[in-house]
């Protein structure tokens, strides 16, 4: 099949969310967004009974991932898992853990094997799976761990936070603010700056991607008067991008690296801790960035929100997130096949 006329694998997201809902309401305009066409793994009695919940007119259709392109102008495509509990909107129930992973297992085995294009990933609550023996971190560790099966080695997965105005990695993701100090490396830098640096080329086609780096410390620590982290480990990895070819330049003051006009000058900033990254990313992105999982050989895209269990089933929840996750992966899929195109081309 075709390459762009696979269906991205959707999958649902705690049933207790708001991912339901917003696969529903996206579905729903999808000619006027002219979405990519998605194939949603999810339980179709619950994807029936929020549709009707939520007063939208949805047809779903069972599918494989072959005839989902082609079902999805007149059909929602559904590849069916079943929960072990109905789903109540706004409670979530470790019960259900088994076929929310199993969503996240076949999307990422059905992109692995070229049946659907990307995986896009609807919000989990990890507090719920780790009620049920969930033994990693989050989303992110479980993709690299599938894929790591799959390819035989230990992947680095890499957050990278994508908006209309700003794209942002942190080196350290989800550990205490004390910790990041004694986590943050050189090495660690220079790995995700190289990962980074290859998938915005691969994946973005920026050919050349600029890539600033935060210091860790206030003012990149000042010549050391606020701390030697930067001089001792930021300052060596942006040496060494450098001499891998990249372009990175660092480290900078977090303060100063993300006005508008600092931001002409760079694709991509990478920064040492969540929130040093998230804070901005959020701030000038908050209902349409896109959490996406670089290092991974395959796409992951997911809306950068969670589960807001809160708003599910009553039709409050803002789809834009979702629409621009699936928007970037299909995107992605594209830039990625012409890539390869290229590549071959220049070896004939």
């Amino acid at each position: 099949m075709n390459g762009r006329r696979r269906a991205l694998a959707l999958t649902m997201g705690d049933p207790a969310g708001v991912g339901p809902d917003l696969a529903l309401a996206a579905w729903t305009h999808r000619a006027a967004l002219e979405l990519p066409p998605f194939l949603i793994i999810a339980d179709p009695a619950m994807l029936a009974e929020r549709a009707e919940r939520l007063g939208l007119n949805v047809a779903l259709a069972e599918s494989s991932p072959e005839d989902a392109a082609v079902k999805f102008d007149t059909a929602l495509p559904v590849l069916p898992v079943t929960l072990a509990k109905p789903a109540i909107p706004g409670t979530p129930d470790p019960a259900n853990a088994d076929a929310i992973i199993e969503a996240i297992r076949l999307g990422v085995e059905l992109t692995s094997g070229a049946r659907t294009r990307a995986v896009v990933t609807n919000p989990i609550a990890k507090s719920v799976l780790y009620a049920a023996g969930f033994e990693f971190p989050g989303h992110t560790e479980y993709l690299a761990h599938l894929a790591s099966a799959g390819a035989g080695d230990t992947l680095r997965p890499v957050m990278l936070l994508a908006g209309p105005e700003l794209r942002v990695a942190p080196v350290t993701i989800h550990i205490p603010l004390r910790q990041v100090p004694e986590a943050l490396t050189t090495s660690a830098i220079v790995e995700t700056g190289r990962i980074v640096a290859r998938d915005l080329a691969t994946r973005f086609g920026l050919t050349a991607p600029r890539i600033a780096i935060s210091g860790l410390n206030p003012h990149a620590g000042e010549d050391g008067a606020l701390g030697t982290e930067d001089g001792d480990i930021v300052a060596p990895a942006v040496a060494q991008l450098q001499a891998d070819g990249i372009n990175a330049f660092g480290p900078l003051p977090a303060d100063t690296m993300f006005h508008a006009e600092a931001r002409a000058t760079y694709d991509a900033a990478l920064c040492m801790y969540h929130d040093q990254a998230l804070i901005p990313a959020k701030t000038l992105g908050f209902h349409d960035s896109v959490n996406v999982t670089l290092g991974l050989p395959f796409i992951r895209t997911s809306p950068d929100h969670g589960t807001a269990f809160s708003l599910a089933g009553k039709g409050e929840a803002r789809p834009d997130s979702l629409i621009a996750a699936l928007k970037l992966a299909a995107k992605m899929a594209n830039t990625e096949i012409e890539t390869k195109t290229l590549q071959a081309l220049s070896r004939i």
